[in-house]
């Protein structure tokens, strides 16, 4: 109906404007013979004619397209095809599968006596059917599903009583849209009554909505996703000291920094009593939630194991603590000593962390000292007692221990080479050496981002300082 009264229109429209040049073109013809061509008396009515017919033009058009918009705001707002027209005005500020079914459920169902089926092909779910037998029948959904499979791809479909496609409009008891694996069909028996321009727009706004709610979907999901990243983030950090503890003749700084909200690097400073203090930091392979999982476990077999002084023993246990996770990829390097104020001595495991010093004085100036690796990896290899060296290195008042995860001297310019390999490096540890824990953290911290051009890290950063002072 709606094509039909708009070329009525436009033909009209037309006719009309021909006659009214024909009439002007007539009435206003020169009088002078166009062969005169050394008189211009001409040109003023063809100059006019043509304005006029450029007027005639421009108005037939805006008069074809108020009338075009009538015949449309009759055709859709009026009869069965309002129905459609009011579902897709409200289509417009559906969001959700929720907005839609209830968009559903008060117009198409309750007002235009429509049944309703919204199938998700690909994972062969029903979204959404109409609360009555027709749409609930098992024979029916078979029917559909033998007739129209997820690889169908024509937008606008018409089926007849059999629930096979029909051409004929008037022969049809509903149609149905089928968009990126998902088909929405609505029957009824008057079909043939809606005005066929409805269902391109009606199509058109289906896919808008699949868009929107999909994208919105996504969205939630990444922030339901961020929010539980952030309270596993949020507990990983519970496991590290929240501020450090007051020890006699012993001064502490630390620094973390996670590549992403959850970190595999963790350290610790446990107190033993007056004298003693563990000190433990380490690096789980790998990055994410596995990583975190590995973490939080080492740091929980550390923090129960009730002889701490034993650190053969609680390398083994931390060893059968990962191994029992049955993760396959995933180990830990670390390093775990025993700070001794009172006979000034550390004793220590170093299970392949590569970074551990002590920095001492002396009459040259400061002096790096490493505390060799004297264990393997822990975690993915078979390790005994045997396999696990304790180590020990005398201390001096004013003696600096710095364990670092390896994001620290593993960090590239712009030329890839390591900063650990420096003498920047170096230089930098002996120079701030002589500052308190927490200060000489900053200055390494600073020099690892200015060396690495304040472009993006690409590991964890972590460190933990231990200073003697007697």
């Amino acid at each position: 109906m709606y094509k039909t009264q708009r070329r009525i229109a436009l033909f009209a429209i037309n006719l009309l404007s021909v006659l009214a040049f024909i009439y002007i073109a007539v009435n206003l013809a020169p009088q002078t013979k166009l062969t005169d061509y050394k008189t211009y008396s001409n040109i003023f009515p063809i100059v006019v004619t043509a304005l006029l017919f450029a007027i005639l033009l421009f108005t037939s058009i805006t008069l074809f397209e108020n009338a075009r918009g009538r015949i449309e705001k009759k055709s859709m707002e009026n009869g069965a095809t309002l129905f459609l027209t009011k579902f897709i005005e409200r289509l417009r500020f559906c969001y959700s599968l929720e907005d839609f079914t209830s968009a559903v459920s008060e117009i198409l169902e309750l007002e235009a006596d429509c049944a309703v089926l919204y199938i998700d092909r690909n994972a062969n779910y029903v979204l959404y059917n109409s609360p009555n037998k027709f749409t609930n029948d098992p024979k029916i959904l078979a029917k559909l599903e033998q007739n129209y499979t997820a690889e169908w791809h024509d937008p606008i479909n018409f089926i007849g009583d059999s629930l096979g496609l029909v051409e004929n409009r008037n022969k049809a008891r509903g149609f149905f849209f089928a968009s990126d694996g998902e088909q929405f069909y609505v029957f009824n028996r008057y079909t043939y009554l809606f005005d066929s321009e409805i269902y391109e727009k009606f199509y058109e706004e289906f896919v808008r909505f699949q868009n929107r709610s999909r994208i919105i979907s996504s969205l939630s999901e990444i922030s339901e996703l961020s929010t539980e990243w952030q309270q596993l983030a949020d507990a990983q950090i519970s496991f590290l000291p929240k501020k450090m503890p007051e020890i006699k003749n012993l001064k502490l700084g630390a620094y973390f920094r996670p590549l992403i909200n959850v970190s595999g690097d963790y350290y610790t400073v446990l107190p033993i009593d007056e004298n003693k203090t563990l000190l433990m930091l380490g690096d789980v392979s790998g990055k994410g939630l596995a990583a975190a999982l590995v973490m939080g476990l080492v740091m929980n077999t550390v923090k129960i194991k009730e002889n701490k002084e034993d650190l053969v023993g609680m390398i083994i246990s931390v060893d059968a603590a990962i191994k029992g996770m049955h993760l396959q990829d995933k180990y830990t390097v670390l390093f775990i000593g025993i700070v001794d104020t009172e006979k000034m001595k550390i004793t220590y495991v170093n299970a392949s962390m590569s970074d551990p010093i002590i920095v001492t004085r002396s009459p040259e100036g400061y002096r790096i000292k490493s505390l060799s690796s004297n264990c393997s990896v822990v975690g993915i290899i078979p390790i005994d007692e045997s396999d696990v060296q304790v180590s020990e290195q005398r201390l001096f008042s004013g003696d600096l221990i710095m364990m670092a995860s390896d994001g620290v001297s593993e960090v590239m310019n712009e030329d890839k080479v390591e900063l650990g390999d420096t003498e920047l490096f170096t230089d930098t540890i002996k120079a701030s050496a002589s500052k308190d824990p927490q200060d000489f953290v900053k200055d390494i911290v600073n020099l690892v981002l200015s060396y690495n051009a304040d472009t993006r890290l690409h590991d964890d950063l972590t460190m933990l300082v231990a200073k003697v002072e007697r």
